[in-house]
């Protein structure tokens, strides 16, 4: 399987937005820490992106 390259893109203006919680493990969270870090970007746009990223990749099966 080829593997897809995760690219982080110029921050856009999304309008209205909404809080949103959700319980993550801490190796995740450890995780979006060290992109956080590596990127200039911070956890919240990092989750938002692998949202994105992962609904343009979504595929429902019934």
């Amino acid at each position: 399987m080829e593997k897809e390259k995760f690219v982080v893109k110029v921050k856009k203006n999304y309008g209205e937005t909404s809080v949103v919680s959700a319980r993550l493990p801490m190796e995740i969270v450890k995780k979006l820490d060290h992109a956080a870090n590596n990127t200039g970007r911070t956890r919240n746009e990092l989750i938002l992106l692998c949202i994105e990223y992962a609904l343009t990749k979504l595929e429902v099966e019934e």
